[in-house]
């Protein structure tokens, strides 16, 4: 199993920016992708920004050009730097691995709350 720890959220301007941290333990060498979903207030969980082991990037439309996703293999720590924040991009944000055999991820980080105030 893969262990998933977040930090870096918090409240934070519209335009400005926050960088969340993910530190990745366990049984890394199964793993194929890690990546950020976020759940905002009534609204459902939605993929963020993904990198495979590859390091072939995925991100959703509403964050292109905004959010970059980043990985730094020597310290097994996945990054999501956040720019131009916007108060839609308030949500709970979860660090999620994915498994060789799996399509969706099989690990989550107990989230991190962003809150972007206007």
């Amino acid at each position: 199993q893969v262990r998933l720890v977040e930090s870096g959220g918090g409240l934070v301007q519209a335009g400005g920016s926050l960088r969340l941290s993910c530190v990745v333990s366990g049984s890394i060498f199964s793993m194929i992708a890690t990546g950020w979903y976020r759940q905002g207030p009534g609204k459902q969980r939605e993929l963020v920004a993904s990198i495979t082991w590859g390091g072939n990037l995925n991100y959703a439309d509403s964050v292109k050009g905004r959010f970059t996703i980043s990985r730094d293999n020597a310290k097994n720590t996945v990054y999501l730097q956040m720019n131009s924040l916007k108060p839609e991009d308030t949500a709970v944000y979860y660090c999620a691995a994915w498994t060789k055999g799996n399509s969706d991820p099989r690990d989550w980080g107990q989230g991190t709350q962003v809150t972007v105030s206007s």
